[in-house]
């Protein structure tokens, strides 16, 4: 039986925002100072020009750095005020299969096909004329600011985008989002769906984005489920982090060809396919789900199984 925590979810709920608030009020102000010594531009014109080409590597430091500060260091604090281990409170387990992995990663795929298929549904839902047009200025400089990121001229950029785009936000968001919020929205609700689906919602929204906001409430479902089942968050941020890598390596490949690059950034597939998308998910989901229980009852086994005593 679980026992009660502590701290009331609520206030675990309160705390974590505001940690939240507090990072975004001191990155902004560092990443404005850090930007004026790196860039040698006045400090009022940092946020103007660091989406500019020649202002990349700045872009993608101060990015890397506000989002260790938003992300990842609030869910350490809440970690370390709930248990004396924070990383084991987080989900960070060493038990895992190879099963687990290559599903994770099957599933990866899949999901990034029912994702897309949602955007196209996205872009279906009616929005009053002055709704849209602060939406897709939100999206523009949402991409903008992305693309910047992306310019990536040889191999070497690519790695850095890799780390920058792909590694750092998947590292940074599952530590706050399933190894923080998620525990706490199931906890408070007392119901799994609803736990996932909250934190889905609060995980879509925090990128700004109306028309990438199913597809990512979906990519949420899908992590809050990998995490739920298997406990474990080195699974989640593999998943996130092949999400993101996929696209980045798509971007350079149509770079390095010449190609528009923005074509990347579209996440829409026909809607039909994500009925079928969502059937092999639910089927994946059903073996990663046996397979996770297998992985932790074996872990279980070993943690309760007494010492051998050496006479």
């Amino acid at each position: 039986m679980d026992q009660k925590p502590v701290i009331n979810y609520p206030s675990q709920f309160a705390f974590l925002l505001g940690l939240m608030g507090v990072m975004m009020i001191i990155s902004a102000f560092l990443i404005t100072f850090i930007g004026h010594l790196l860039m040698e531009v006045p400090y009022k014109d940092v946020i103007k020009l660091i989406n500019e080409p020649q202002y990349v590597n700045e872009a993608r430091l101060l990015n890397t750095m506000a989002s260790f500060l938003i992300f990842l260091l609030p869910p350490i604090a809440w970690a370390r005020v709930m248990n004396r281990k924070p990383f084991s409170q987080l989900g960070f387990q060493k038990s895992l299969s190879a099963k687990q992995v290559l599903l994770v990663l099957v599933i990866t795929i899949v999901s990034i096909i029912f994702s897309g298929a949602l955007g196209q549904l996205n872009q279906w839902i009616p929005l009053p004329h002055n709704w849209y047009v602060k939406a897709k200025q939100m999206e523009d400089n949402y991409r903008a600011s992305m693309m910047a990121m992306a310019n990536m001229k040889n191999g070497m950029d690519y790695l850095l985008s890799l780390l920058v785009l792909a590694l750092a936000p998947a590292f940074f968001e599952e530590i706050l989002f399933r190894g923080g919020f998620q525990q706490v929205f199931i906890g408070w609700t007392k119901n799994k769906w609803a736990g996932i689906l909250v934190t889905s919602f609060f995980f879509s929204a925090v990128h700004f984005s109306y028309f990438g906001f199913l597809p990512r409430l979906a990519l949420g479902v899908v992590l809050g489920l990998i995490f739920n089942q298997s406990r474990n968050l080195w699974l989640t941020v593999l998943l996130h982090f092949c999400n993101n890598a996929l696209v980045v390596t798509q971007l350079y490949i149509l770079g390095k060809q010449g190609k528009a690059v923005e074509k990347a950034m579209d996440e829409n597939l026909p809607a039909w396919w994500g009925i079928g998308a969502l059937i092999v998910l639910v089927y994946l989901f059903i073996q990663f789900r046996k397979e996770s229980e297998r992985v932790l009852l074996q872990q279980k086994k070993i943690i309760d199984s007494p010492e051998i005593m050496v006479s």
